[in-house]
Formats: C-alpha cells, structure tokens, sequence
C-alpha cells in the first residue's frame, strides 16, 4: 500500500491522517495474517525501528473500529483480534489449542441462512459464524 492510498483511506474514514495511523493501516494491509492483535500490530511497529507505543497502537485500532476501517473480534479464550473491514462476508475457524485463525466462505451455508431467516419470518440483514476446533497441520 502507498502512502497515497493509506492516506486517502483515512481522509474517506474522516480521519487525520498521521504518521501512527498510516503506518498501523499499512501493517494491517500488508500482513499475511489477516487477523493481528494489538500486540502483532506493535511488534511488527518495532521490527520496522518505529517508536509508536503499545497505547498508541490501541487507541488507533478503536478509532479504525470506529470509523469502520477494522472489525474487532473477541474469539472464546482468545485476545481481541484486528482485521480491515474489507466488506466480504466470510466466517471464521478458531484453532482451540493455537488460536489460529482461517476464514471461509461457503455459497451453500449462505444460500441455508437466507433460507432459515425467511422460514421464520425474518430478511438476513447480517450473520457471523464462528466454528471451533484443532487445526491439524498435515505437513508435520
């Protein structure tokens, strides 16, 4: 990401734009892990020889939150997690042992959803899944 886009993706949020929370909007969208915690965001800040702190780094997520830059969530047993609000629906697998987290998307469960919401009278409007288990890394 450009310092251009960053920038611009802060102005449309109605942010300032400053160097913390372009470089934490950088690290959220250059990662390779989609979900990061406030604590990743803040090593990752320091292994780039930044000196932004670690209450910096919350405060600028609860403002990315609240400006709808970023999802915040808060997966059973876990630390909150952080990832940009890309406007895709999908679900998420929680690992119970690791807390490694995977997205999915499913045409079938989405086409049920719509389905079981109108059997009971309802328009979906929005759904989060959540399933937990053990990742079993088959390259071990």
């Amino acid at each position: 990401m450009t310092q251009t886009t960053s920038s611009r993706d802060l102005k449309n949020a109605g942010l300032k734009v400053t160097l913390p929370r372009v470089s934490i909007l950088e690290i959220l969208e250059n990662a390779e892990q989609h979900h990061l915690s406030a604590e990743d965001v803040y090593k990752a800040l320091l292994k780039q020889g930044s000196d932004i702190g670690l209450a910096t780094v919350y405060r600028v997520l609860t403002q990315f939150e609240a400006a709808g830059l970023v999802t915040r969530h808060h997966f059973d047993g876990g630390q909150a997690i952080f990832e940009l609000d890309t406007g895709d629906n999908h679900d998420h697998i929680v690992c119970m042992k690791t807390g490694k987290v995977s997205e999915f998307k499913d045409e079938q469960i989405e086409k049920r959803l719509l389905e079981i919401a109108a059997e009971l009278g309802y328009s979906l409007t929005d759904h989060k899944i959540i399933l937990y288990g053990i990742y079993n890394d088959k390259s071990k």
